[in-house]
């Protein structure tokens, strides 16, 4: 297929849950370069897929009915479900509260036509100067689920990981384990962690920060515990299927041999500090030197450990592969 946006099917979707008052805008402002839209109304109690009926005529709209609430997650896949099972090439998720400027979707479609990214998430902090208009904590909350989610999921290169303006390819789509991603709040980090295991390369969109009157239904104090619980599990598995499972490399070998010593180091340091404590005598140099060598040591394999992690970034799109494989004879 060709880098001509025309000749692909590109379809949106849009979650719709309490947007009756932004998405009937949102809606219209789809460029017509899109081929289909698809609004899933997740058992919202506003009726929203049924207001959508009744105020919008674009014949390219197509809503979906979940019977139960399955969060913002669940809805986009039931709109990707519903996308693949119609020959999508590639489906952009939008927000329906106008957070998120549909004019922008060409940006986010580009890198995966002309073969330069299998997915594409949006981030706000590119431009400094919009950066101002963000508020501080969300800021600095972001600047630390960042960091989270390059260890758990991999992608040092990115920023912004729960901006939820996001595009993928067919192919990267549909080798996703819809029933194990998370359906709520995580699904956007949860996303990163699950195209890392197959090898997708991603890459962000420089977009801007937008707050309108919209209120988030998000509580942070609700979802801290399971965010870093989700993160810890996602980082743990990532390192099994990565280092372990799949390939066996130096990198394993220090991770394994840097833990140990550090964990060496800070154990008989520490037993033997408290010793001295509570003996009231100083600790001989000997022993702190025998404490010291082996957590200088488990640091610095960490260290050369976590460089060849973030060089390890996944760097060719997998659907471009797959085209080449298909187009070689047998």
């Amino acid at each position: 297929m060709s880098e001509n946006t025309n000749e692909w099917r590109v379809a949106v979707v849009i979650p719709a849950y309490r947007v009756t008052q932004h998405i009937v805008d949102v809606i219209r402002a789809v460029p017509d370069l899109i081929w289909r839209i698809y609004v899933v109304d997740d058992a919202c109690p506003d009726a929203s897929g049924r207001f959508v009926e009744e105020h919008v005529v674009d014949p390219r709209v197509h809503v979906l009915y979940l019977d139960v609430n399955q969060g913002v997650g669940g809805a986009v896949m039931a709109g990707y479900r519903a996308a693949l099972a119609d020959k999508a090439d590639i489906m952009v998720k939008v927000d329906g509260d106008g957070q998120m400027n549909p004019a922008l979707i060409p940006d986010f479609i580009a890198p995966i036509v002309s073969g330069e990214a299998d997915y594409t998430k949006g981030n706000r902090f590119y431009d400094l100067e919009m950066i101002r208009s963000m508020p501080g904590i969300r800021i600095f909350g972001n600047a630390v689920l960042s960091l989270l989610t390059k260890l758990s999921a991999g992608y040092w290169n990115l920023f912004d990981p729960t901006n939820g303006y996001t595009a993928i390819h067919a192919d990267a789509c549909k080798h996703l384990p819809f029933n194990k991603i998370s359906q709520r709040y995580f699904f956007e980090t949860d996303m990163l962690f699950r195209l890392n295991t197959l090898r997708a390369l991603v890459v962000d969109v420089p977009m801007d920060a937008k707050y309108g009157e919209e209120t988030s239904h998000l509580k942070i104090s609700m979802i801290m515990g399971e965010f870093l619980y989700k993160h810890i599990k996602n980082f743990s598995k990532r390192i099994f299927y990565n280092y372990f499972l799949r390939d066996l490399s130096l990198a394993s070998i220090e991770l394994v041999f840097g833990v140990l010593l550090t964990i060496f180091g800070i154990g008989y340091g520490g037993y033997h500090w408290l010793a001295s404590a509570q003996a009231g005598i100083p600790t001989p140099a000997g022993t702190v030197m025998v404490a010291a060598m082996p957590l200088l040591v488990g640091l610095q394999l960490i260290l050369s450990f976590v460089g060849y992690d973030i060089a390890s970034v996944p760097r060719r799109p997998i659907h471009r592969m797959k085209r080449k494989m298909q187009s070689q004879p047998h």
